[in-house]
C-alpha cells in the first residue's frame, strides 16, 4: 500500500534529510512491488509549497529516490505511491498542493463520476486521475466554504464521502505552512503518531527513522528539538509511537500542540472490501501492509 509520512517542527523550521527510497535495491525493498511514484512537500522561507516528486515505475529514475533531499521547513509531507487509480505520470503522483496546501493520500473510494459532478466548477482544481486529488479539491472547496478551517473542510468532505460513495480506506495527511493534520477512516490500513520529546526516548538523539519500505529521514536539530511524526508504520523503537482510531481526526499545530478526536464514528455507508476492489485495486492496498 502507499506509504504516509509526515514531520512538524513546530514555530521554527527544522533541517532535515530525507531519501525517500534509501537503498533501493535492498533485499527489503525487492521483497515488494516497486513503487509507482514518490514525492516530498515542503514550505520555503516565505511559506510558499514546494514539492519534489517523480513517477517512478520499476526505478527508471532510482536516482531521484536515493538522493538524500536535505529541506529546511516547519513541516513535512513525504508519500511512496503504489498506484490504484491513475496513469504513472507526474500529475498522479503525490504530494498535491492546492490553494497552499499540500495532502498525501493512502487508499481507494470509488465513484468518482459522482464526485466529479459534486466538485462541479472546483474540479478545476484537479490536474491528474486520481481519486485522491478530487478528495483533496472537496476537502478544498468545503475549507474555503467554512473561511479557511481545514479541520471542518475535512470534516464536512469525508463526511460526503463516506455518505455518498463506496470507500475503502480515506487515509491522509494534509500540511500547511504551519500546521499538520491527519484523518485514519476507517480501520483499513493503520496510520501512526509519535509526539517526540527533544533528542527522543532516551535522550539525546537526533531524529533518524526508517520504514522497512526504506524511506528514511535523518534530523540532527531533533536532538534538542521536540518534533511530531506521522507515518503509516512505526518508523524507530521509540515506545512512544500510537495507532489513530478509525475516524480520529489529528492536528498538530503551530506550536506542536497534538489535540484529537473521533470525528467520523460511524463506518461509510457503502463500505468496500479488499476482495471489491479490481486486482490493481487489490495490490496496491496491500503490498507491504503492516500489521
Amino acid at each position: 500500500m502507499c506509504r504516509l509520512f509526515g514531520l512538524s517542527g513546530g514555530a521554527q523550521p527544522l533541517r532535515a534529510e530525507f531519501w525517500l527510497l534509501d537503498a533501493p535495491d535492498s533485499l527489503t525493498v525487492q521483497s515488494h512491488r516497486n513503487p509507482d511514484g514518490t514525492g516530498l512537500g515542503i514550505f520555503d522561507p516565505k511559506g510558499h509549497a514546494v514539492v519534489h516528486k517523480a513517477p517512478i515505475s520499476a526505478f527508471d529514475d532510482a536516482d531521484f529516490a536515493r538522493e538524500a533531499r536535505r529541506e529546511s521547513s516547519r513541516t513535512f509531507l513525504a508519500h511512496i505511491r503504489f498506484a490504484s487509480t491513475g496513469a504513472l505520470t507526474l500529475a498522479n503522483t503525490h504530494p498535491f498542493e492546492q490553494e497552499g496546501r499540500l495532502f498525501a493520500h493512502n487508499g481507494v473510494l470509488a465513484g468518482l463520476s459522482r464526485l466529479e459532478n459534486e466538485l462541479a466548477e472546483d474540479r478545476a482544481l484537479v490536474e491528474g486521475e486520481t481519486d485522491s486529488e478530487r478528495l483533496f479539491a472537496l476537502i478544498t472547496r468545503e475549507t474555503r466554504r467554512r473561511r479557511g478551517d481545514v479541520r471542518a473542510g475535512i470534516v464536512a468532505a469525508v463526511s460526503w464521502v463516506a455518505e455518498h460513495l463506496p470507500v475503502y480506506s480515506l487515509n491522509l495527511i494534509l500540511s500547511t505552512e504551519s500546521e499538520l493534520f491527519a484523518l485514519r477512516y476507517p480501520e483499513a490500513h493503520k496510520l501512526y503518531v509519535l509526539d517526540r520529546a527533544a533528542g527522543g526516548h532516551r535522550g539525546g538523539r537526533p531524529l533518524h527513522h526508517r520504514s522497512h519500505l526504506g524511506t528514511c529521514v535523518r534530523s540532527d536539530e531533533a536532538a534538542e528539538r521536540p518534533v511530531v511524526v506521522l507515518a503509516s508504520e512505526p518508523m524507530d523503537d521509540d515506545p512512544g509511537w500510537r495507532t489513530l482510531d478509525s475516524g480520529e481526526l489529528l492536528h498538530v499545530d503551530a506550536e506542536l500542540k497534538v489535540s484529537s478526536a473521533i470525528a467520523l464514528p460511524d463506518p461509510p455507508t457503502h463500505r468496500l472490501e479488499l476482495g471489491d476492489l479490481s486486482a490493481i485495486g487489490r495490490a496496491s492496498q496491500s503490498v507491504g501492509s503492516s500489521a
